[in-house]
């Protein structure tokens, strides 16, 4: 059963919608929460699992207010030892290859002029998201299920006023899939002021299920006290999830902000630390 197909735009939407009751109704059983899905318990367990790794009622237990402090306890990388072995913007997470440039200065300060964007709506496993991209790869991808579509949209179309937008999601659809299915290759087209450039690029060097604090991307990047700025210019990640934003906390172990909402950032990090301890178990 475990090969049987998959639809992707109809279990994406029972994992978002499943994900958002289990952050807002964490005690839901197994039973209830599948009846609130319309789907047998069964099927539901089967779904569920073959997406995130781990049972609905174990990745509850991610789910819990102090899930920012046990990562932080337990999962906590030091962006010096991750640069040393390799996780790079070139090298492999999982089973996903990375490839990335960035715009250069004079480009940035054009707030994109001349540049052709494409952008496309697509299911992930945290709900609808906007995807944008150049034609050397992803320049933008937004979660809209806490803002809203419209809202996510001019965000990130804001952010390079100049530029001219076309909806055409074929054009990247192969980038966008290889993201959220952590498979193939993604190519990133890093659109930003130096600064941000070089928080985004240490960003890149976070392992999956694993995080890091402000502070320590301060350090890493050569302005240790430069932790506000380097808040701000994580906040301002256009590439959500692939420059994963969502692994960088608070030194005190609180979650600190997340610009798509902070639900789905608990989300990520709980699906990413789900997914992680249950491909140790296998490996074991």
């Amino acid at each position: 059963m475990l090969n049987e197909p998959l639809d992707r735009g109809y279990h994406y939407g029972v994992i978002a919608r499943a994900l958002a009751l289990i952050e807002t109704e964490g005690d839901l059983g197994l039973d209830d929460l599948a009846a609130r899905l319309s789907m047998s318990p069964a099927h539901f367990q089967r779904v569920f699992s073959r997406w995130v790794g781990v049972s609905p009622k174990r990745y509850r237990q991610y789910l819990t207010l102090d899930l920012a402090k046990r990562l932080l306890a337990e999962r906590h990388t030091l962006l010096d030892t991750a640069a040393e072995t390799g996780l790079s913007g070139a090298g492999r997470l999982h089973d996903l290859f990375l490839r990335w440039e960035a715009m250069s200065p004079g480009e940035y300060a054009r707030a994109g002029e001349g540049l052709a964007v494409r952008y496309g709506w697509f299911d992930s496993p945290f709900g609808a998201a906007l995807a944008m991209g150049t034609d050397r790869g992803l320049c933008g991808i937004a979660f809209a299920e806490d803002c809203g579509r419209d809202h996510a949209f001019a965000d990130l179309a804001g952010r390079w006023p100049r530029a001219s937008f076309a909806e055409a999601p074929e054009t990247i659809a192969p980038w966008v899939t290889a993201a959220f299915e952590q498979k193939g290759e993604a190519a990133l087209h890093m659109i930003g002021a130096p600064f941000q450039i070089k928080v985004w690029e240490a960003l890149l060097k976070i392992p999956s299920g694993q995080v890091t604090t402000y502070s320590d991307i301060a350090s890493r990047i050569g302005n240790p006290r430069a932790v506000r700025a380097v808040g701000t210019a994580v906040g301002r990640n256009p590439v959500s999830w692939l420059i994963p934003c969502h692994r960088a906390l608070r030194k005190s172990g609180g979650l600190g902000g997340y610009h798509w909402g902070l639900p789905v950032k608990r989300a990520m990090l709980a699906w990413e630390a789900a997914r992680a301890d249950a491909e140790s178990a296998t490996a074991r």
